[in-house]
């Protein structure tokens, strides 16, 4: 190990950037929460990555007026639940 280290062209940040998604702050109700993390010990991966695939199929494949009705509904109960 050097007694001395050069830190003037260090940067702030994380270590590994992530390419293609941004951290975000992201209320869920907790019966959302609680499903993808017993979800995610199954299938061993994380809730997180599980939430995202979900919404990416959402987007990709079942983008249809059903999809859209049912998140508005869920979006509605949600926000009655908080108020």
């Amino acid at each position: 190990m050097k007694k001395e280290y050069d830190m003037s062209k260090a940067k702030r940040g994380p270590v590994i950037s992530s390419r293609g998604k941004t951290r975000i702050t992201l209320y869920l109700s907790n019966k959302v929460l609680q499903h993808f993390r017993r979800l995610g010990d199954k299938q061993g991966k994380g809730y997180q990555t599980l939430i995202n695939e979900a919404l990416l199929d959402m987007i990709s494949n079942n983008h249809n007026s059903g999809s859209i009705a049912t998140l508005r509904k869920i979006i509605r109960e949600e926000l009655k639940a908080i108020n």
